[in-house]
């Protein structure tokens, strides 16, 4: 071989001689023949950036190639499956608009609608076959793009030339996002003679998307995946009604103030409406917790409800939700009382690992069970308890002299990650509990077939305010995300339809308003360590957003737990 430049493979540790102009596909295939452990690569990271496979490598590189069970790859995955399910769709029922609106039950909610002249689509129903035929002819277009091992090309042009393909192809909510980002240059892909464009990297061809599936759920369909922890079959299904009921709920509220997609939210901003965005939105997380708060003081008067539990994952916003709880509660002539669970870890010797080896802060079993139940219930009989304070800095939980004592008309508030899981107050009555369960269901859209994940937005929140109060790098908070995430898995995320409420705590302009501290903490992250991989992912996505000041939130909103400024103490 005449090569003169080589690159650096992780996953041989060895410099490799490449010719100028090679795909990364072509070099997987050279190197690795076999596949990573059997499985076709679907993406690469190159210099710890995200990259396809269509990409061609030109200059000395270091690559790792990535199959669909990392995290990158499972991104990848799904990202591809979803231009295939949209390819399937313009063959088998042209003219019809796929919106693909966000992951729940196992897979990603998809409803379709008939596409109107000027995109003003009404939130009807298709009719034309019943769902159930619906799914098995999309499933049989998807089989067949599949078994072809059609590519997906890759293309960049400039940003007024796609605008204009995107408009003959009725991609109308992907022409105002493109028109409100304002990047001369934009990347699309086209698959079997149908353009899109996604947040991210696609698979190099549909032979690769060989595990997926269709099913009939609610007004639409569910499009599901590999599972995670057998990626050679597809997802399983996870009844999950309050989740979905949370979601239309707010989706509803979008639908009112005509936003449901990043264009049209830059397109608001534009037109100076974010006060107004801010103001409907806050008010609308009044309207919810005062709504839970009248509804747990009808049980109480009942003889029930006699502790709250307010859980969620990581970064929901469980604090202010049950500090404004409070509130309400007081309002309507309660006496609250709270207690975080957190003062209840054990002793940080004595705190589980999980299988990293890091400490387990996410298990149940990081908890003192026996010491809170016994506070618990001493509480509950009407005596007064010393409570503990855990130090963090110390690692160790302390008295410092605190005392509870419930007086009349008292309830409790008892705010952490596992109050869903029976476990916990194992030994406390089932109607002497209320359970609320809190996160961040996102319902705003980049796009029509481009959803913004809870996590990513829980992430957000949490990278901004560990850098500002707990002194942590964004590239910290990214190397512990994936045993938070692990960790709510297990112990948060099976629980959540234990809730008698839901709240959604995610706000229509967060996004923009955390845009400029997101995208200043993350350029500090250096390119040359793995996280540089999701903070540049990160940024990327925050470039979609306007900025949004926020002088315009209030001192009471959930999102000034992350950003400061609340009339709260934390």
């Amino acid at each position: 071989m005449s090569a003169t430049l080589k690159i650096f493979c992780k996953n041989t540790g060895e410099y490799v001689p490449i010719n100028g102009g090679e795909t990364l596909l072509e070099l997987s295939q050279r190197l690795l023949p076999d596949g990573i452990d059997g499985m076709r690569p679907i993406c690469a990271m190159v210099n710890n950036k995200n990259e396809p496979l269509q990409y061609q490598v030109f200059a000395p590189k270091m690559v790792e190639f990535l199959d669909r069970r990392s995290p990158s790859g499972a991104r990848v995955y799904v990202r591809s499956l979803c231009m295939m399910l949209y390819c399937a769709l313009t063959r088998e029922y042209p003219g019809m608009r796929l919106r693909i609106e966000h992951s729940i039950a196992g897979g990603y909610y998809c409803r379709l609608f008939p596409l109107a002249a000027d995109d003003k689509t009404t939130e009807r129903h298709v009719a034309t076959d019943d769902m159930a035929t619906v799914t098995q002819r999309l499933k049989k277009a998807m089989r067949e793009l599949q078994q072809r091992d059609v590519p997906f090309e890759r293309k960049e042009r400039l940003t007024a030339d796609i605008i204009e393909k995107f408009r003959a192809s009725g991609l109308s909510d992907k022409v105002r996002l493109l028109e409100t980002t304002r990047e001369l240059y934009t990347t699309y892909y086209r698959l079997d003679g149908v353009i899109d464009s996604y947040y991210g990297a696609l698979a190099p061809s549909t032979g690769v998307l060989d595990v997926f599936d269709l099913h009939p759920y609610k007004e639409g369909f569910l499009l599901t995946a590999f599972d995670r922890r057998n990626p050679d079959v597809p997802a399983q299904y996870v009844t999950q009604e309050k989740m979905y009921e949370a979601f239309v709920d707010y989706q509803h509220f979008n639908e009112v103030i005509g936003i449901a997609n990043v264009g049209e939210l830059n397109m608001a901003v534009d037109h100076t409406r974010s006060a107004d965005l801010i103001n409907v939105a806050e008010a609308l997380h009044d309207k919810k917790i005062a709504a839970i708060a009248d509804e747990i003081t009808r049980r109480y008067h009942s003889g029930g409800a006699r502790v709250v539990l307010v859980a969620g994952p990581s970064s929901s916003g469980k604090t202010t939700t049950t500090k404004r709880l409070g509130i309400y509660l007081m309002a309507n002539l309660l006496k609250p009382k709270m207690i975080s669970l957190d003062n209840y870890f054990v002793n940080r010797d004595c705190t589980p690992r999980d299988e990293t080896g890091d400490y387990d802060y996410e298990s149940l079993y990081a908890l003192d069970l026996a010491a809170f139940n016994n506070d618990l219930a001493a509480l509950l009989r009407g005596e007064e308890v010393s409570m503990p304070t855990y130090s963090f800095e110390l690692g160790k939980r302390l008295y410092k002299g605190n005392t509870l004592k419930l007086e009349e008309n008292s309830i409790l508030l008892i705010e952490g990650i596992h109050g869903l899981n029976p476990e916990l107050t194992a030994a406390i009555e089932e109607r002497m509990k209320y359970r609320v369960y809190v996160s961040a269901l996102t319902t705003l859209s980049i796009d029509d077939h481009n959803w913004i994940p809870t996590t990513d937005n829980r992430l957000l929140r949490r990278i901004i305010r560990d850098y500002k109060y707990r002194g942590t790098s964004a590239e910290e908070s990214i190397r512990r995300w994936p045993s938070v995430r692990r960790g709510e898995e297990k112990w948060i995320f099976p629980y959540q339809e234990n809730a008698d409420s839901t709240f959604n705590s995610s706000l229509i302009f967060e996004l923009g308003v955390m845009k400029e501290y997101g995208e200043s903490i993350l350029r500090d992250v250096p390119n040359d360590i793995p996280e540089y991989a999701e903070a540049y992912r990160l940024r990327r996505f925050l470039s979609y957003f306007r900025r949004i000041g926020e002088k315009d939130v209030p001192p009471t909103s959930l999102l000034r737990e992350f950003l400061g400024g609340s009339s709260f103490h934390y």
